[in-house]
């Protein structure tokens, strides 16, 4: 199970609070991710080995809008 002290805030923060990121928790089986900015609403959880797939997918649309 992932508990709140679980959560890691991305070392992508952002300026400012460093509050415009997201928050990873792990478990052996599964990934979470959450808002940093509403940490008590919904999390997207993953297949631990569905999660690279994920982020790749992500850098490459981020990469898209440039």
């Amino acid at each position: 199970m992932i508990t709140p002290r679980t959560w890691q805030k991305s070392s992508y923060s952002g300026g400012g609070e460093g509050n415009a990121c997201v928050e990873i928790a792990t478990s052996p089986t599964r990934i979470a991710v959450r808002d940093s900015k509403a940490p008590t609403g919904a999390t997207l959880t993953f297949p631990a080995g569905a999660f690279s797939t994920f982020v790749e997918a992500l850098k490459g649309y981020a990469r898209s809008r440039v």
